[in-house]
């Protein structure tokens, strides 16, 4: 994991270009941290996550979707998601972050690079809660929509792991003025930077 003013030296697979670009504005990001892909990977594979997704979706034909199926699988691997664990060494290095960073017994949300949908929580030590939310979001890659689209753009349902930001506050909110001066929308909570997403191309 990083720190928003490491993750400089970092590449956009690890950090994600959002945190490329809050690395450079790190002195005004609020409380935070960014995981690495790492422990997605991990998560997926400490509980055989990719063998039991895989059996969810067997009876599923990229070319010819029944979308009916489809959303019965995207359910079960939601609920796999959720049902699973971490792993000990991860969870440990996740909460001594969450200590470091200031954001034990504090609201906090988590979300994907250049991504607005985020899991927010108040948190109590050592930051369980923060482990529930990180699950949710991961299980989110599960949501019929978001499956439909990559068997639309992609012909399967393959997914790479990547990384997700925890950062303080509960509801991101669009900075106006930061925004006209930074070139992009810049979110914010508690006066703190969340957030900053380059406008969309054309």
């Amino acid at each position: 994991m990083y720190t928003f003013q490491e993750a400089s030296k970092q590449s956009a697979l690890e950090v994600g270009q959002e945190g490329l670009r809050l690395a450079q504005h790190h002195l005004k990001v609020a409380n935070g941290f960014i995981l690495s892909p790492r422990y997605e990977e991990t998560f997926y594979a400490s509980n055989n996550l990719p063998e039991q997704i895989r059996k969810l979706f067997v009876g599923i034909n990229p070319k010819r979707i029944d979308e009916d199926l489809l959303e019965v699988a995207c359910e079960k691997a939601q609920k796999l998601m959720i049902e699973s664990y971490l792993l000990d060494d991860p969870i440990q290095r996740i909460y001594l972050a969450l200590k470091n960073s200031g954001l034990s017994g504090r609201p906090v949300h988590v979300r994907r690079p250049d991504d607005l949908h985020f899991e927010a929580t108040e948190t109590t030590y050592p930051g369980r809660e923060v482990l529930v939310a990180l699950k949710k979001l991961w299980a989110r890659d599960w949501d019929f929509e978001q499956v439909l689209n990559r068997l639309d753009h992609q012909g399967s349902i393959a997914l790479d792991a990547r990384p997700a930001f925890i950062l303080e506050g509960l509801k991101p909110e669009l900075n106006s003025e930061l925004s006209q001066d930074w070139g992009g929308k810049v979110y914010t909570c508690f006066g703190e930077v969340v957030g900053f997403l380059q406008p969309a191309e054309g």
